[in-house]
């Protein structure tokens, strides 16, 4: 796997990887940038969100688990000083299905902690990970 990013212009860069897609990137005003495109450090979380989220909603589609729509949702705080690593980060899952078994959800989320999601295990080791699920009737 490789990846890699161009810059344009002050902190606005553009990113790539195998897959061929590309996205923006950019900095926060406050450090001189032009809020242009997403910060690193989100990626890291949509990243993480993503990573989760395929499993998850893979895992409760072999368990025969009817779920109609999902998110997932990171919510994280950063420590103050650089280089300013993840301390505490929330994961909440919404799953929206007919007749859905939540101890299937919860197995399902607790797979993809403890076995599956690499983006869990790397960002685990800087930060506290808790998880909420939210389950709704379709």
């Amino acid at each position: 796997m490789e990846a890699k990013v161009t810059w344009h212009k002050g902190l606005s860069f553009s990113g790539t990887a195998d897959s061929g897609y590309t996205l923006p990137l950019g900095g926060k005003k406050a450090a001189g940038g032009d809020e242009d495109g997403f910060a690193p450090m989100e990626l890291f979380l949509i990243g993480l969100a993503g990573c989760t989220g395929m499993d998850v909603i893979s895992i409760l589609a072999k368990m025969r688990q009817e779920v109609t729509n999902f998110e997932v949702k990171v919510h994280a705080n950063r420590v103050e000083n650089h280089p300013k690593v993840f301390s505490e980060i929330m994961i909440e899952y919404i799953v929206t299905g007919k007749n859905l078994d939540p101890m299937l959800v919860k197995k399902a989320v607790t797979l993809s902690e403890t076995t599956y999601c690499p983006g869990q295990a790397i960002l685990i080791k800087t930060a506290e990970i808790d998880h909420k699920i939210t389950i709704l009737e379709a």
